[in-house]
């Protein structure tokens, strides 16, 4: 396949006109000029994007027993953009995470998906978000150890509060074994959060989201971990956890080379309004936007989101104003490298996976390992 555009995105952030000669599932070939009319193509050309935060999607979440629904759930991930996922768990019982992330390792094993990611149980009560309270637990060196053994190659990153009891100690242990610790669901203070950092904390989860505020006499994690060059801040761009005025300060405070877009994604993703499950909490959708659903009927925190990165690009360039070359950046070079991934440059010897779109960063197109794939379904 050879396919050519007077904008793709290049290995440091620019765009530019370039062929891109691809053979089998890698790319041959990167030239900077275009080789003829027949092969140019009207749309930018990204690399495929990185979706390292992300439940599930089509009805169903990743740690789902039935492996059909987490192929549906990962092809539609796929055809919105994400050709690299991680897949994402919830608090669980400990015995039940360690099921489900055997379970997730087939589909890593197979290729399906990219790595796996804890998101609890060592969250803060009071920052709990969509997370089951009773199930949440100290990172207890035994419960840190079973999971790094149970994830093994396949485990990429675990969520902590810090200032839960061993909780430093817990985010020194993750660094070591070679897995990412993330900060996040945590009212730890400014000190706190430097603490973390230093001892290896170096993703913050999902940034701003279940955690304390700034205040300015009592600025909390945020200030810290968006000038700390050692740390990659996610952000869900859904308009719904962040506000555009937000997400521009955290672009031009950590820039694009620190921030990772991700769509913490559940099972409705893809799917109409209604009644869904994160884990074991019920869940409303409204609108497209994912709550927690009280025993009383009300709504109660917000649950994930309802997001595809292919949306999340197209929402930071058309309502944040950010250009299309550092929104692609955010959703695919960053997490690539800071995960250590293959993925997120368009350059020779890479896997070739490839986001088509619009120069308002609107999805036309996905190759993944050399192969469109289904056409995205807006």
């Amino acid at each position: 396949m050879i396919i050519s555009s007077r904008h793709v995105l290049g290995p440091h952030g620019s765009a530019g006109p370039a062929t891109i000669t691809i053979d089998g599932d890698r790319i041959a070939d990167v030239t900077t000029d275009l080789v003829d009319a027949a092969h140019e193509v009207p749309e930018w050309i990204l690399p495929g994007y990185v979706d390292t935060h992300c439940h599930g999607a089509a009805g169903a979440s990743f740690s789902d027993p039935d492996p059909e629904r987490v192929r549906a759930a990962i092809e539609y991930h796929r055809n919105q953009g994400a050709t690299t996922l991680f897949a994402s768990t919830v608090t669980e019982d400990l015995d039940d995470l360690v099921d489900q992330i055997g379970r997730i390792r087939t589909f890593c094993a197979a290729g399906e998906l990219d790595g796996i990611h804890l998101e609890g149980p060592f969250l803060a009560e009071s920052r709990k978000g969509a997370h089951s309270l009773e199930l949440l637990r100290d990172p207890t060196p035994a419960r840190v150890e079973r999971l790094l053994e149970a994830g093994g190659e396949d485990l990429r990153m675990i969520t902590v509060a810090p200032e839960r009891r061993c909780g430093i100690e817990a985010v020194g242990t993750i660094s070591a074994a070679g897995v990412h610790a993330a900060f996040g669901h945590s009212e730890a203070d400014a000190a706190t959060a430097r603490d973390a950092v230093d001892s290896g904390a170096d993703i913050v989860t999902h940034l701003f989201n279940a955690m304390a505020p700034i205040h300015h006499r009592k600025p909390g994690p945020v200030p810290w971990m968006l000038t700390d060059s050692r740390v990659m801040c996610e952000l869900i761009c859904d308009g719904v956890h962040l506000a555009p005025d937000v997400i521009r300060m955290a672009v031009q405070t950590a820039g694009p080379g620190r921030i990772g877009l991700v769509t913490d994604a559940m099972s409705a993703t893809g799917q109409p309004d209604g009644d869904y499950m994160l884990g074991s909490l019920a869940v409303r959708v409204i609108n497209g936007s994912a709550r927690l659903l009280n025993a009383d009927g009300t709504l109660g925190a917000i649950a994930g989101s309802t997001l595809t990165l292919g949306k999340a690009v197209e929402f930071v360039v058309t309502k944040v104003g950010i250009p299309l070359e550092e929104a692609a950046v955010m959703a695919s070079a960053t997490p690539a490298r800071w995960h250590g991934l293959d993925a997120g440059v368009i350059a020779e010897g890479r896997r070739a996976d490839l986001c088509l779109t619009t120069a308002t960063g609107h999805l036309q197109r996905v190759i993944r390992a050399g192969r469109e794939v289904a056409r995205p379904v807006h």
